[in-house]
């Protein structure tokens, strides 16, 4: 089975729909046939999106994609910097 890829606004969607059906005494097993997700994909997608507006879950993307990247950057710079003290004390 391929892997779909949601944006973030088709997985708050689907999540509000599935939350709607829940609370009308539907089962998750059913409710995730309907909205056409896993039950592991329902449990992770409401532990990362559960209770955030639409905005709010673009924004946290947008800093997760910025926390990647200040990651990266201090990786390499950690490594610029041992590579110069390693040549400053002389032992290449």
């Amino acid at each position: 089975m391929p892997k779909k890829k949601y944006t973030t606004e088709q997985i708050i969607n689907r999540l509000r729909k599935a939350e709607v059906m829940v609370s009308q005494g539907e089962t998750v097993a059913t409710v995730c046939k309907a909205i056409e997700i896993t039950d592991q994909t329902y449990y992770r997608w409401r532990k990362e999106y559960g209770g955030l507006k639409l905005d709010q879950a673009k924004h946290f993307k947008e800093l997760e994609k910025e926390n990647g990247r200040l990651k990266r950057l201090v990786a390499d710079l950690s490594l610029d910097n041992a590579i110069l003290k390693e040549a400053n004390s002389g032992n290449f």
